[in-house]
């Protein structure tokens, strides 16, 4: 496990930064953490990272689902929070991104029993207004 912590957003940043740089065509990655605990933060820099600095990066909140097309292949950017049912994120082209990319998965104890085995857990906890706490595992 790797745990780092950081004191601003562009510490977060870093991290990853540097696991984008690590990331793989079947890497999944599942990030934990409240709401605002930088999720979506951390997505953004490993998207960007992969696809260009100017690369925009919306949350899928509302759509659930963005794609990019990076050097690594296809990144699929899952937001499952409005999810009400597990067996829905079959709709959304799940089992397409498990095929082809590196997947990057929000909110996803909303899988239930479909969360991926082999995935790695990006776990983000708050410990102040800017400091987090980041375990990669």
């Amino acid at each position: 496990m790797q745990i780092h912590e950081t004191t601003s957003q562009t510490q977060t940043e870093t991290v990853a930064v540097a696991t984008a740089d690590k990331a793989a065509k079947g890497d999944i990655y599942l990030l934990e953490g409240n709401l605002g605990a930088g999720k979506s933060v951390f997505a953004r820099a490993f998207i960007r990272r992969l696809c260009g600095t100017e690369t925009e990066v919306p949350s899928p909140t509302f759509t659930l689902v963005q794609t990019y097309d990076s050097p690594k292949g296809p990144i699929w950017h899952f937001d499952l929070y409005r999810l009400s049912d597990p067996e829905e994120i079959y709709n959304i082209g799940w089992e397409e991104a498990l095929a082809s990319g590196i997947v990057l998965v929000e909110w996803p104890s909303k899988l239930g029993a479909l969360k991926p085995k082999n995935a790695q857990t990006i776990s983000i906890e708050t410990q102040g207004p800017e400091s987090r706490t980041i375990k990669i595992s």
